[in-house]
């Protein structure tokens, strides 16, 4: 393996992906949501299958890329008591 000749195998890092399709009806995501909530499945990221929106939920809420400025100001009007409260956002 090409890592074996490396001399500093310490900085080595691996990632394991999975990916699914599967048509959208609510509660599809629902358990994946509970499990990241509860600090159990991270790194997962949620999109349409043209990539053209992406939620990428963590314990302590998500971000989201919308498809466009008008869908994301959509979004946050609509979701307003989910932002933080800091002014810049964050």
């Amino acid at each position: 393996m090409a890592h074996e000749d490396d001399p500093d195998p310490v900085l080595h890092s691996y990632t394991h992906l999975y990916a699914d399709r599967r048509p959208w009806r609510p509660g599809a995501v629902d358990e994946i949501l509970r499990e990241v909530a509860d600090d159990e499945l991270s790194g997962v990221i949620i999109t349409d299958s043209g990539l053209s929106r992406v939620h990428h939920p963590y314990d302590g809420g998500a971000d989201v890329i919308a498809a466009s400025p008008e869908e994301r100001n959509r979004l946050r009007d609509d979701h307003r008591a989910w932002l933080p409260s800091n002014p810049a956002g964050l």
